[in-house]
Formats: structure tokens, sequence, C-alpha cells
């Protein structure tokens, strides 16, 4: 089971990334969880400094920027094994 954190304030490129990262989870068949982190303090903790930014089972695989799907899809297989 993934567990997939999409952080940041709620603007545009966060939507987006949340929205990328669910069509991936849909498309590859794997089990996971997509969690909305926008406390600033959570995010700290995470070790994110820059939004939007992705967080694959603790770890931040993007942060500042838009990852392409090809790119979510592949880090969302490689965790799943």
């Amino acid at each position: 089971m993934l567990e997939i954190k999409i952080v940041g304030m709620g603007c545009s490129k966060c939507q987006k990334l949340e929205q990328t990262a669910r069509e991936s989870l849909e498309g590859s068949g794997l089990q996971g969880n997509v969690i909305k982190v926008m406390d600033p303090v959570v995010m700290a903790g995470l070790g994110v400094t820059q939004t939007p930014a992705l967080v694959l089972n603790g770890a931040v695989k993007s942060s500042g920027r838009l990852p392409t799907r090809a790119q979510v899809d592949t880090w969302f297989r490689e965790a799943a094994t």
C-alpha cells in the first residue's frame, strides 16, 4: 500500500499534482492512499521547503515543480517493489 502525500496550500499546481497522482495510481492498479497536506508545520516536518511536493512512503520525490505523469508512474512502480 503506497502512502502518497500531496503537499501544498491548494494552488492550481498543487491540484494538478494531486490529479496526476490519482490518475497514475488508478492506471497502475496499485493500492494507495492520497493524502493532502496543507499544514506548514507538517510540511516542514516532511522536509518540504517548496510546493507543490509529492512525498511517497515518507520520501520527498518532487518539490517545487510538477513532475510528469511518466515520472510519477515510475516512482509508484519502484515504491511498490
